[in-house]
């Protein structure tokens, strides 16, 4: 499957400041859960949601880059992709930061 990138650096910004709320609700959501249920957020969730938080930081800063490496939340998708909502727009995210921008050749 191929996924579309982002087009412009503004909807790219605005992918990532989507997957920092989409991290957060789902933080959320089970937190809720696990106060019905009695249990342990999964171990990835933090984890993923400190590397979305630090790339949108990197942003805000005017630190961020482009490179060819997938993006640190890339294994956690790999391995637990099933469980997360939001997979997909995460894939674009990395397939942008790494192949940059999809510019239309007219």
């Amino acid at each position: 499957m191929s996924l579309r990138r982002a087009r412009t650096p503004e909807e790219y910004a605005e992918w990532v400041k989507s997957a920092v709320f989409e991290v957060g609700d789902l933080r959320e959501c089970l937190l809720y859960e696990t106060e019905e249920a009695m249990t342990a957020f999964p171990v990835w969730l933090e984890p993923l949601e400190q590397s979305i938080r630090a790339i949108y930081d990197q942003m805000c800063d005017g630190n961020y880059h482009f490179g060819r490496e997938d993006l640190p939340f890339m294994e956690i998708i790999h391995n637990h992709g099933d469980q997360i909502p939001f997979a997909t727009l995460l894939k674009q995210i990395n397939d942008t930061h790494r192949h940059g921008l999809e510019i239309d050749e007219e």
